[in-house]
């Protein structure tokens, strides 16, 4: 181990903010993520801090890994998606025999991709399962060593294999990432650089050994309280700590900007009351949001249990803090932009590679304005059947 990977990860984060924003253009050229920075990601441990320690893995606490991926994401969003995303599927390891586990994250450079859930079956056979299926949104496939996919699981006599809750059991297969048929089919406005592809298999043999289901918390392998979180509650804050990572930088990037900017007609921009005022409140906002994120989850982190997960009105507080964290970094961005005037709309241009990116994010399933419903549900006493 070198002394990078002695410091802290979010020194470590801190650290490669100039060489990550170097790449950002060959990252949007490219839509991936390429040598020497995933090198360097590697090197540094990046990839591997929600991983545990069974598999050569950090098990840093959440605040940690919140504020390093917030870390990576202000000098580029695609590189703190991407190192999110890899993160977040690492927490499937607990769930894998240890030999498994080891064989698919034990690599100093394993990257597991894999897209959401579908309709998609497996037909159980003698040793495991044939899987068909086209998944979407698999980022970091390109650099992926493993895949993933899920679904539901046809058994020998046609009938769907139930959970104990009497539903479909929802199960995870993983592959070595060249069995599967990457679709490059990767082409939004923003967060280009995440790769996050379609792919397929056809009939694939996945041995028993590296499949698994989350369904179950007492089947986890590895204890201790940063797996008494839901992979979904560490993924959903992840993003968040992306959406703010983006934000500040370009809240950064407008305060250098006014300190120079003189628009026509008027004078210097950072001697407007107007901006000042608005500036000031920025900053409130996206600083409140990231202490209620980190504060929020600190405080789960230390109640929680060694081996039982953490309880719905606890995911709840985990969601609400990272969509509050998202709304907010999402109001900071665009006041960013609209007061930068022309400077935001070129590309290549501090605001507006960003500007694509948040609004991006703005779109996947964690910034639905639906969880704070939800949550107003769970806080009045309305527990739904299912929360994750």
């Amino acid at each position: 181990m070198n002394d990078a990977s002695l410091a802290g990860p979010v020194a470590r984060a801190r650290d490669l903010s100039h060489p990550v924003a170097a790449c950002a253009d060959e990252i949007e050229r490219s839509r991936r993520l390429s040598e020497p920075l995933l090198g360097q990601l590697h090197e540094a441990r990046l990839f591997r801090m929600l991983y545990p320690r069974s598999v050569g893995g950090d098990e840093v606490e959440p605040a940690v890994y919140i504020d390093a991926v917030g870390e990576l994401a202000r000098a580029d969003g695609s590189v703190g998606w991407c190192v999110s995303i890899a993160n977040s599927t690492g927490l499937f390891a607990p769930y894998l025999e240890l030999k498994a586990a080891r064989a698919v994250f034990g690599d100093p450079r394993a990257v597991c991709a894999w897209g959401p859930p579908n309709d998609c079956r497996a037909i159980a056979v003698p040793g495991g399962y044939r899987v068909t299926g086209r998944w979407d949104f698999a980022s970091g496939c390109r650099h992926a060593s493993w895949m993933g996919a899920h679904g539901t699981v046809v058994e020998p006599d046609g009938s769907l294999r139930l959970n104990n809750a009497g539903r479909p059991t929802l199960r995870t297969w993983l592959f070595p990432a060249e069995q599967a048929t990457l679709l490059d089919n990767w082409d939004p406005i923003g967060m280009r650089g995440t790769a996050s592809e379609s792919y397929s298999v056809n009939c694939l043999f996945v041995p028993e050994a590296f499949t698994g289901t989350r369904e179950d918390p007492t089947l986890r392998r590895d204890r201790g309280p940063l797996y008494a979180f839901p992979q979904q509650t560490l993924y959903s804050v992840g993003i968040a700590s992306v959406a703010l990572g983006i934000a500040r930088g370009m809240l950064d990037a407008f305060v250098e900007l006014a300190l120079r900017k003189t628009p026509r007609g008027t004078g210097r921009l950072a001697e407007n009351a107007v901006i000042q005022a608005e500036l000031a409140r920025a900053e409130a906002r996206l600083g409140a949001a990231r202490c209620y994120l980190i504060d929020t989850l600190s405080e789960i982190y230390r109640r929680a249990d060694d081996v039982a997960p953490i309880d719905v009105p606890d995911r709840a507080r985990a969601r609400l803090a990272g969509s509050h964290a998202i709304t907010n970094a999402l109001a900071v961005a665009d006041f960013t932009y609209k007061a930068a005037g022309v400077d935001a709309i070129f590309p290549g241009s501090p605001f507006e590679r960003r500007f694509r990116d948040i609004h991006t994010l703005s779109q996947q399933i964690q910034s639905r304005d639906a969880h704070y419903q939800t949550v107003g549900q769970i806080l009045l006493g309305n527990l739904p059947e299912v929360f994750v």
